[in-house]
């Protein structure tokens, strides 16, 4: 009889993500304007962005910074004794805490700790549900806002950069209770990439090798779309608009999502995804494999990685070309 590998569910899913930026006027209009994100609110050096499902106040806080990255990773508990439950499981690990914050203008108290690579996280489980008014309001109830052209629908994931992926590994199942649904495995014996869930989605947060020597950078935050026509009409969206189209739209061999991968100004890097219909539902699922010959095939239809994504990150590292 296979053994469960299910998540604790003690964490209900990926809030949201702080992204630093060093020309915040600049990107906050890609993020409005471009890539369809609606404005909930600014307070200090933020603005408070959502998709037009995210039910939460903000699934993006950005910030202005004196330069790019990641500031800081929300997932949301499933109840406040799950969170409780999570609290006490990160005291006891021995990974590097910074403990409760107050919040900010989307959610209560949220409890902070840090990966061993300098990623700082948060869970909590009070929060701000959005309301819409006027014309944002939805006329189909079931949906958080009203929207426009091919905006993303959600927040779907993202993607951080560590050095060692099998102590990030660890840290992932200790702290937040996740599972691996596919994992790279590197001819050295060292495992090149995982990809993580708390929940039924097939990820939430992917972990790749680091090769600059540098700490806690981000490689990608990714949105999600209905369907994958909202991709194609926002690459020629973004090709009107002058943006950086790194690579795609295409489809990853890993997890099967489709893909458009695109620079906002302050040089980090931004998804547009769309993962069909797939879940991850099986109690006894076992992480997929992929060795290292596998991803020399490239991507699912042959496309080549371009060689910008194994290097790029934010912020810059020394010897990042």
């Amino acid at each position: 009889m296979s053994a469960p590998t299910n998540p604790s569910f003690d964490i209900a899913h990926l809030a949201h993500v702080e992204m630093y930026t060093d020309r915040f006027e600049e990107s906050l209009d890609f993020f409005t304007r471009v890539y369809g994100l609606k404005l909930s609110g600014l307070e200090g050096d933020s603005a408070y962005l959502r998709a037009w499902d995210d039910y939460e106040y903000h699934s993006l806080k950005l910030t202005r910074h004196h330069t790019t990255g990641v500031g800081h990773i929300g997932y949301r508990a499933a109840s406040p004794e799950a969170l409780a439950r999570r609290v006490k499981a990160i005291e006891e690990s021995g990974y590097k805490t910074h403990g409760w914050v107050e919040g900010d203008a989307g959610h209560g108290a949220a409890f902070r700790f840090e990966d061993p690579f300098g990623h700082v996280f948060e869970i909590y489980y009070d929060t701000r549900w959005y309301q819409g008014e006027g014309a944002d309001q939805a006329v189909l109830k079931n949906t958080a806002s009203a929207f426009t052209g091919a905006a993303p629908r959600r927040l779907d994931h993202l993607n951080l950069l560590s050095e060692d992926v099998s102590a990030f590994r660890r840290f992932m199942e200790v702290c937040l209770g996740s599972r691996v649904t596919e994992y790279i495995q590197l001819d050295n014996g060292r495992i090149g990439g995982c990809w993580f869930t708390v929940n039924n989605k097939t990820y939430d947060l992917a972990c790749t090798e680091e090769h600059s020597g540098a700490q806690g950078r981000l490689h990608h935050v990714t949105y999600a779309t209905d369907q994958r026509e909202d991709i194609l009409r926002a690459a020629d969206h973004f090709l009107q608009q002058g943006v950086h189209i790194e690579t795609g739209p295409h489809k990853h061999a890993i997890q099967g999502t489709f893909f458009l991968y695109v620079w906002e100004p302050a040089g980090n890097r931004v998804e547009l995804a769309n993962a069909g219909a797939r879940l991850i539902i099986a109690p006894d699922w076992q992480p997929i494999c992929w060795t290292e010959a596998d991803r020399k095939k490239g991507q699912a239809w042959g496309l080549k990685t371009i060689e910008s994504f194994h290097t790029h990150g934010t912020p810059p590292s020394r010897g990042e070309g």
